[in-house]
Order: structure tokens, then sequence, then C-alpha cells
């Protein structure tokens, strides 16, 4: 775990100011996220998905997916104690009938609340069935927030 260390400081001049600056911990974490996604809607060549995460940070995710020769999109996750995450993430699609399985990258880009100063990445790992649109999708590597 890395801290970022602040401090407050005053100053004298003619007028009395002090500049502040806050003290924010980085806090680190595996990038360890299960989502089980269900088809919610499409919008041209995505997939509208969301469903639930389990892991350290728990919660709802929204994702947006193209599956065509690779599968590829974005995603906002919510984990349980509010804010969000968000990110992107590409994979090679491996097809086999019904379920065609991926793998790739998984970056994170930002996020809101505590995960504002989000940022992270890994790998990706997950099954697209074909016939009821759903993904399920692992995530493995490492967040800092």
């Amino acid at each position: 775990m890395a801290a970022v260390l602040g401090f407050v400081v005053p100053l004298s001049s003619g007028l009395s100011a002090k500049i502040h600056t806050e003290a924010r911990a980085a806090r680190s974490e595996r990038l360890s996220i299960t989502a089980h996604l269900d088809y919610v809607d499409a919008k041209g060549a995505y997939l509208i998905e969301s469903g639930s995460g389990s892991g350290p940070l728990a919660g709802s995710v929204k994702a947006r997916i193209r599956v065509a020769a690779d599968i590829s999109g974005s995603f906002t996750f919510y984990p349980r104690g509010g804010g969000s995450i968000s990110g992107s993430g590409v994979g090679s699609l491996r097809e086999s009938g019904r379920y065609a399985s991926f793998s790739g990258t998984v970056t994170v880009l930002g996020g809101t609340g505590h995960y504002v100063h989000a940022r992270g990445g890994g790998r990706l790992y997950g099954v697209y069935n074909r016939n009821t649109l759903g993904v399920t999708i692992q995530t493995t590597g490492s967040l800092t927030y």
C-alpha cells in the first residue's frame, strides 16, 4: 500500500491566506472481479449489458460490448458503498458454436467518488452466449485508487 502525504501551509503576506493540500492515501486492490451480465438492449453494433460483479469490490456492472471478429467494450462498475470505476477491455474470440470464449486485457481509466483516481489493469477472460447474448467476464490484475 502506498500513501500520498499532504500538508497545510500558513502564509502571511498583507492578506492572510492558507493553502490546503488534502491528504489522500492511495489504496491498492486485486482487480479480481467475476461479472455475470445479461443482455438489456442493442445500440448499433454494441450490446448493452448489465448484471452483478463478485469479488473484493462486489457490486453492479453496466457494459457496452461489441462482438465481431474480436470482443471489445467499455464498462462502469458500481461497488457497494458508492462511487464507480470505469474502463475498457479488448479480447480475442475463440468460436465454439453456441458459446464463444475470449481472453484479453482490461484497463481501468478512472472513476467517481472514492474511486476518482482509479487506475489499473490486467487480464480478462470470459464466455459469450450467442443464444442469450449474455456474457460472463473474469478479471485479474491490480487496481489503485
